[in-house]
């Protein structure tokens, strides 16, 4: 578990499922990224990147509020079982409530610091859709650099090297 300023990122339960599928599951939350379309969907990508998290040390977390406990958000650093190659990247996704107070920012530094003194990755990696503003301003802000476009998907690849070089 690691915490925040005003966030509490721990590991996914299966316990969780149920209320990360109210939003990861959600047309309106996921509208430019995945969305599960089952509840079994849903357990199953979770508890996969719960097993990942004992091999390559990080997954996304359970995001919710140190204020209340509330659950908001789930992402974070992790290498994607369903869609590999990519390599270590930042990925996040909350409630439409939660949108726009910062909570993605403050997500995403926990992540990178993961990345830079547990992990010491050499690069982080992560996408946005080209019609989503408020990631790519996320993402510019935690230093991610553009790549690329990749129209296969309609994503914006971003890149963003350790900031001391080699690790």
């Amino acid at each position: 578990m690691l915490e925040t300023e005003r966030l509490i990122l721990r590991p996914s339960r299966r316990a969780d499922v149920p209320e990360l599928f109210e939003f990861l599951g959600d047309r309106t939350a996921m509208h430019y990224t995945h969305r599960d379309e089952t509840l079994r969907d849903c357990r199953r990508r979770v508890m996969v990147h719960e097993w990942r998290r004992r091999r390559d040390g990080c997954a996304p977390w359970v995001v919710a509020r140190r204020e209340d406990a509330r659950v908001i958000g789930w992402g974070g650093l992790y290498e994607d079982p369903f869609d590999p190659g990519w390599g270590f990247e930042v990925g996040y996704f909350f409630r439409p409530e939660a949108w726009g107070n910062g909570y993605a920012s403050e997500l995403v530094r926990a992540a990178l610091g993961v990345a830079d003194r547990q992990l010491r990755l050499r690069e982080v990696w992560a996408m946005a859709h080209p019609d989503n503003g408020g990631s790519k301003r996320v993402l510019e802000k935690a230093g991610f650099l553009f790549a690329r476009h990749l129209p296969d998907r309609n994503r914006l690849l971003f890149r963003r090297p350790h900031p001391a070089g080699e690790p």
